[in-house]
């Protein structure tokens, strides 16, 4: 049987180049790849690098589909029905919305594919495929293979140092798809030989974490930094504020390698914290988190969200003064966006404060809803400005790190990936963009 796996391509947001769309594989695919059974062929198709082949006829198609990316997915699959071949659909909008994919494609995969994608592709060659696959338990995370990366062709991405550690995430904030009814939120984490199989098999010395968060289970990323020190490993992951209750850990992530931490600070505003539950954030402690990060020589990547219901239009200000301040390193920014299925989506639509049904708006780029306390173009106009603030060259020069080996990875992000990264991901959309990140690892780390 012939299969082909689609990623739609990705929109973009006013403040992004083409380094967001290739940035990495598509990892989700490349996972249901392995998991094909022996015999059958697959096909990997990204759009954001290329467009879809329409002259083949595969037995299966099977697109990866988030909330932006549900249109052009949508449009994709009624495509192939028109041609008689059967569509599955999953990832986390159609999961949480399946009904409203059904409109489009034949069959809908809720929840994780992995203990699915075989009865799946078993189903379609029998031509028995069924509306809707339903994942009743977490996945094991013992049982996913490791991904064929030949598979895909690497050079026109701009990393393919990325790994996976875990599935899930400790809290449930209102915003988060974590928080719509199909999710299974255990945290769960891969084996530790599985994952430092994969890293060996990358052939890098640097490597991207990207987990919704690593210190989810505390002993398990413990015992797994522990067991990385003597691969002399340069790293970046995600992890939740509460990384501040664990001064030993921290401690260890750096001497295992650690350079940067993604955080979900989200907002100054303890109220606006407070309003989306996401508890385990305790604006108290900011300062000191951010202190004790930065004493062990580890840079911070802030994210933040505007529009919460206690902003008014002076946390724009109030906010790029605090990160001016704490020295943050880089600053990625969203609207709020209340995404279907979630909790604040139900909330917001109870409240009648959603205002636009356009799904490729759906980005954190757009204001989707009423705000209480600034109005819409309010909104709109602080997030641009807290990017063109927060990169100026003025913020760049008094954000600089003191620490001369964090300036050229720091200097790498903020002038080439956000300063001038639509100029220069416009040339490495030419092949370039596996070159330009093993460049910026060498430039940064000294790593390979």
């Amino acid at each position: 049987m012939k299969i082909k796996l689609i990623q739609p391509r990705m929109s973009l947001r006013p403040v992004d180049s083409e380094f967001k769309r290739l940035m990495a594989p598509p990892l989700a695919l490349l996972t249901l790849a392995a998991l094909t059974p022996l015999g059958d062929e697959v096909i990997i198709e990204d759009e954001n690098v290329a467009d879809i082949n329409y002259d083949d006829l595969p037995d299966l198609v099977g697109i990866s589909v988030n909330i932006d990316t549900s249109q052009r997915a949508y449009t994709i699959g009624e495509n192939y029905r028109k041609r008689g071949v059967p569509v599955v659909v999953g990832g986390i909008h159609v999961s949480a919305n399946p009904d409203e994919a059904l409109n489009y494609v034949d069959s809908v995969c809720i929840g994780e594919a992995e203990s699915l994608w075989q009865q799946i592709v078993e189903d379609a060659r029998k031509g028995q495929l069924k509306t809707k696959y339903y994942s009743e338990q977490p996945t094991d995370l013992e049982k996913i293979p490791i991904m064929n990366w030949n598979r895909i062709p690497v050079k026109n991405y701009l990393y393919n140092n990325v790994v996976i550690t875990s599935r899930g995430c400790p809290f449930q904030c209102d915003f988060c798809y974590n928080s719509c009814e199909y999710v299974h939120n255990v945290y769960r984490n891969r084996p530790i030989e599985d994952v430092i199989q994969e890293i060996n098999m990358l052939g890098t010395k640097h490597i991207m974490f990207i987990d919704d968060n690593f210190i989810g289970n505390i002993q398990w990323t413990r015992e797994f930094v522990r067991r990385i020190k003597p691969l002399k490993l340069k790293w970046n992951a995600a992890v939740s504020i509460n990384i501040g209750e664990y001064l030993d850990l921290l401690d260890e992530m750096k001497e295992s390698g650690c350079q940067s931490l993604f955080i979900g600070f989200e907002s100054i505003n303890e109220q606006s914290i407070s309003s989306v539950h996401k508890m385990q954030n305790k604006r108290t402690n900011y300062e000191n988190v951010v202190r004790e990060i930065h004493k062990r020589g580890i840079m911070i990547n802030a994210s933040l969200v505007f529009g919460l219901d206690h902003d008014d239009k002076s946390v724009f200000q109030s906010t790029l003064d605090w990160l001016v301040k704490n020295k943050i390193e880089t600053m990625t920014a969203h609207i709020l966006t209340p995404y279907p299925g979630t909790k604040l989506y139900k909330r917001m639509e109870q409240e009648g404060r959603i205002i636009d049904f356009n799904l490729k708006h759906y980005n954190t780029a757009h204001v989707v809803f009423a705000p209480l306390n600034m109005t819409k173009q309010e909104l709109y106009d602080g997030y641009l400005w807290m990017y063109q603030e927060f990169y100026s060259f003025r913020n760049i020069l008094r954000r600089m790190p003191e620490r001369r080996d964090q300036q050229i990875p720091y200097l790498l992000f903020n002038l080439l990936y956000r300063k001038f990264g639509k100029a220069l991901s416009f040339i490495g959309k030419r092949g370039f963009m596996n070159r330009f990140g093993k460049l910026a690892r060498r430039l940064a780390y000294g790593v390979s």
